[in-house]
């Protein structure tokens, strides 16, 4: 692994990222831009048809979509389970072990882990990362909401939110189209195809937008240690479950990179709702999404090999 194929590598798929996140960032910090309006844009119309669109023109069978619910699952109940045990070890106080254990559990496999995937190793392994998406955002709206709200929201109401979620009625219409091999009009098609690929540039910016949001902490030894539980661990755990579960190809290819992502911007908004430390997590999200190039660059050499 030589220093100028880390180069190219990070050179090819994490810095066209990383330049489109800074212009959203500048644009955030330049002028006053509502981001919450333009999340919602990507969270009721983009994201949901390229998960669509994705779903539909993939190869991918109904085990593999399967067992790749299953890997996601795991990695997020692994990851979970860590940040708790280390946090523990750390003597972390309550609000700053919830808060480490929501960003470690959850990274931010949408804005920044598609189109990631889609730049390394193409279609294919995007198809499958839409699926961890699609599972991560699923058990975030119930899972993490539920952590994030310190007994303030019931698990129930957590569960119903999950049906608020437009991508989950991408992926049942999807299954439906894919199942009885329906064929969607090509005015339909073209529509769907649009949007779907104004979704990665959308996502991208969002995320610059997000980043500006930064709050300073005075938890240094909590936001150490969600940062690096996320970006050393996380692709290690990727790695070892990925060969757990015979994942292989693409379908390897694109799980790992997911596993392996720093913690997601959404963590931010539900910290703030439910006044989990938000400072904490905003500083986790944003040390951690600065710092991935320096793991994710040799993750997706050894994934290519």
């Amino acid at each position: 692994m030589s220093f100028i194929e880390l180069f190219n590598t990070f050179a090819n798929n994490l810095l066209p990222i990383m330049l489109i996140a800074a212009a959203g960032y500048v644009l955030g910090k330049t002028f006053t831009v509502d981001s919450r309006t333009i999340g919602r844009m990507v969270f009721y119309i983009f994201s949901p048809l390229l998960v669509f669109n994705l779903m539909v023109t993939s190869l991918l069978n109904l085990e593999q979509a399967l067992t790749t619910v299953g890997y996601t699952a795991a990695v997020i109940a692994i990851m979970g389970g860590l940040a708790f045990i280390l946090g523990k070890l750390f003597r972390l106080e309550r609000a700053h072990l919830l808060a480490v254990i929501l960003t470690v559990a959850f990274g931010n496999t949408g804005n920044y882990g598609l189109p990631l995937v889609k730049f390394a190793f193409g279609d294919e392994a995007l198809a499958v990362a839409s699926i961890f998406y699609v599972t991560t955002t699923i058990l975030f709206n119930t899972v993490g909401v539920v952590i994030a709200s310190l007994g303030h929201l019931d698990l129930k109401s957590a569960i119903l939110g999950v049906f608020r979620l437009p991508i989950l009625y991408a992926v049942t219409i999807a299954l439906i189209i894919k199942g009885f091999g329906i064929q969607i009009p090509l005015p339909l098609s073209r529509t769907i195809e649009i949007a779907a690929n104004g979704a990665i540039p959308a996502m991208i910016i969002l995320l610059g937008l997000e980043l500006t949001r930064i709050e300073w902490t005075h938890s240094m030894r909590a936001m150490s240690l969600g940062v690096a539980i996320k970006l050393l661990i996380g692709p290690l755990i990727g790695l070892l479950l990925a060969g757990l579960f015979g994942l292989h190809g693409h379908t390897r290819q694109g799980s790992v990179i997911e596993a392996a992502m720093p913690a997601a911007v959404a963590t931010t908004v539900v910290a703030t709702e439910y006044k989990l430390e938000p400072s904490l997590v905003t500083a986790i999200v944003f040390f951690g999404t600065v710092l991935s190039p320096l793991t994710l660059t040799p993750l997706i050499v050894f994934l290519a090999r």
